[in-house]
């Protein structure tokens, strides 16, 4: 029974909401980590194969270089929100076992609740940072669309001359011409392959990822919000308790000195 009981508490302080958006944020960002990575690793294979795209000297910055920066990048986003939802569960335990043992041996101090409100403002220039990645995942589902489109449609444009130049989507200078048209075999050994196809639907799931990296902010804001009301009504609560206590303390003692003065003049 001890254990059992025990377990029924735990479960009892669980902060299930924190947990519901926690499990979504992992869910998104390993989604668009794993994807971007993969994606990012196609589009290298498209652009050196079909758009003879070479990578240009260390000191130079071309695709290719920005390609394997955004790689390190998406690293950096999958450690550093991985720590982030641990501390916002731990954040989640310490609010709800603040609000739940109130009077117990756990206090509600200053410092928790600043703790709160700075967390409520981190997460929300996260929220807004989701925004802009989602955004950017955007453009190149945009343009893998457009190409897998006329892929998919060789032969109504076979007649037409429809190339895919490089330079008009600031991939390469302007004085290089890394471009591949639909009458070309390239263009066909292309839409054949299986790393257009592949590239396209990994960058969509990465899409995916962010939009769902975003809801998890969203729902992680209301969460703490309503956390940090709670947090702030409650203590608000505990000060006219505490007030409360303290004035019955001072009319019993009054009593009791009433009491012995009385006595005394009896006596």
């Amino acid at each position: 029974m001890g254990c059992f009981e025990c377990c029924v508490k735990c479960l009892g302080v669980l902060p299930y909401a924190s947990l519901f958006a926690t499990i979504l944020l992992y869910a998104g960002v390993a989604l668009f980590c794993g994807c971007g990575h993969e994606a990012l690793s196609g589009t290298v294979t498209i652009l050196q194969n079909y758009f003879e795209v070479v990578r240009a000297p260390v000191e130079t910055l071309d695709v290719l270089t920005m390609i394997d920066i955004l790689k390190y990048v998406i690293y950096g986003i999958a450690a550093a929100f991985f720590v982030y939802g641990i501390l916002l569960m731990v954040e989640g335990f310490f609010t709800t076992g603040a609000i739940r043992d109130l009077y117990g041996d756990f206090k509600i101090t200053a410092c928790g609740r600043c703790v709160s409100a700075w967390f409520i403002m981190l997460t929300y220039i996260f929220f807004l940072a989701w925004l802009g990645v989602t955004a950017f995942t955007s453009l190149p589902v945009f343009m893998y669309f457009n190409i897998w489109t006329i892929c998919q449609n060789t032969t109504v444009v076979e007649g037409a001359n429809l190339c895919l130049d490089l330079r008009q989507f600031g991939m390469v200078t302007i004085g290089e011409e890394r471009k591949v048209c639909t009458g070309s075999e390239k263009f066909f050994k292309m839409c054949e392959s299986n790393e257009l196809d592949m590239t396209f639907h990994l960058f969509v799931c990465a899409l995916a990822g962010a939009g769902a990296a975003v809801i998890a902010m969203v729902h992680y804001l209301m969460v703490l919000s309503a956390n940090w009301a709670y947090v702030k009504d409650a203590c608000r609560m505990q000060k006219y308790e505490d007030i409360k206590s303290k004035e019955e303390q001072e009319l019993h003692d009054i009593h009791s000195t009433r009491s012995k003065e009385r006595l005394n003049a009896y006596t």
